[in-house]
């Protein structure tokens, strides 16, 4: 595992920061602790809620806001958040290649945290490769729906790059943001 996707050792709370940002693919939600980004996804503020209430997680006061600085963040939480934007609209730019943010795992299963953490080293930016090839890489051969379930479940979309992974034909298949949003990720990585 990757060290930037391992997860945090030190925890200063379970408080968490929850943002809303705007990009080309739709709204994006980040949520961030003092001391590591936890998601980046498309999911409904509700159902985000729920899951990081399943990990233990509780959203600061003043959460969520709109635009990375908001009341309430946890020490921390308010800069990171900064800096995972600016990167995410780097990246959605055209501008960025690849992230350096500090990444917490704890909203995936252990498979999944497996499996996400892979992505970079497997799939360079630019490349694909199928659900079978990501789980022949994993030492389970026969693994590719599980793949496919662990990375719909990825809780660092875009970050962690699930949707470079498409189906044996090629075909654009299954992103949490939508096959579109697939789309317009893997034209952006495929500019010169």
């Amino acid at each position: 595992m990757p060290d930037s996707a391992a997860p945090t050792a030190a925890r200063t709370g379970t408080d968490v920061s929850v943002t809303v940002l705007p990009t080309p693919l739709g709204d994006l939600r980040i949520a961030a602790t003092a001391d590591a980004l936890v998601y980046c996804g498309f999911q409904p503020a509700d159902e985000l809620r729920a899951r990081l209430e399943r990990a233990g997680l509780r959203e600061a006061a003043g959460s969520p806001g709109t635009g990375p600085r908001h009341p309430g963040a946890p020490d921390g939480a308010a800069a990171l958040l900064d800096t995972a934007a600016a990167q995410l609209d780097a990246y959605l730019a055209g501008r960025l290649r690849s992230f350096d943010l500090p990444l917490d795992l704890r909203l995936a299963t252990p498979f999944s945290r497996e499996t996400v953490s892979a992505l970079d080293a497997f799939v360079p930016y630019g490349r694909t490769a199928t659900y079978g090839a990501l789980a022949e890489a994993l030492n389970r051969p026969r693994a590719a729906r599980a793949v496919g379930t662990a990375l719909g479940s990825n809780p660092l979309c875009v970050v962690l790059p699930c949707h470079r992974i498409v189906g044996s034909t090629g075909a654009l298949t299954g992103y949490a943001g939508g096959v579109e949003a697939k789309r317009h990720l893997l034209g952006l990585e495929a500019r010169p």
